[in-house]
């Protein structure tokens, strides 16, 4: 993000929060994500709801494969736009597997490097997802940090393992570096 990208974002958040005044209180930590061979399926789609299309194509593309999941898997969503997108975001999606595999029609697969993250994990609805966001972006500027990278969302519950969404379990991500 440009400079004044940033500060327009953190200006707008710091609004929403005196405005809103229900912060709710997420714990936010620094910590590495460690290096991992995933699958991966980056597409633009009609809008962030549409995810699950993504997962769909994976899921129907590594059958064949009998891809092994790594554990932990580290499913997550990067995002690769500038900023939030009303349609058509740059959505990739990937899944720490074990062993070699050959990449299909959508689906690549490549080591990924460590990266040092700030995050926070909350549980429930999807509809949380901009204040969680909001509590990060705060913490890494409040802490001396720069946005070093994609933000990007683990689930650590995802709809694939539950149809309750107050049983979702998501960590939303910030690649940060020391400033």
């Amino acid at each position: 993000m440009e400079i004044r990208q940033k500060l327009q974002f953190l200006d707008s958040t710091l609004k929403w929060l005196r405005k809103d005044g229900n912060l709710m209180d997420y714990n936010v930590t620094l910590k590495t994500v460690p290096e991992r061979y995933v699958a991966s399926v980056r597409q633009v789609i009609p809008a962030y709801d549409c995810e699950g299309m993504l997962w769909e194509i994976m899921c129907r593309e590594l059958e064949p494969q009998n891809v092994q999941q790594a554990v932990p898997c580290y499913g997550m969503a990067i995002f690769h736009d500038e900023g939030h997108k009303e349609h058509d975001p740059d959505v990739e999606i990937q899944s720490a597997v074990i062993g070699k595999y050959q990449d299909t029609e959508h689906v690549k697969f490549k080591t990924v490097p460590p990266i040092q993250i700030a995050s926070a994990t909350y549980k429930g609805s999807y509809d949380q997802i901009s204040r969680v966001n909001a509590a990060v972006a705060n913490w890494v500027v409040e802490n001396g940090y720069d946005f070093d990278g994609k933000s990007f969302c683990i689930y650590h519950v995802s709809p694939g393992q539950t149809s309750d969404p107050e049983e979702l379990v998501t960590e939303v991500c910030f690649p940060v570096k020391k400033k």
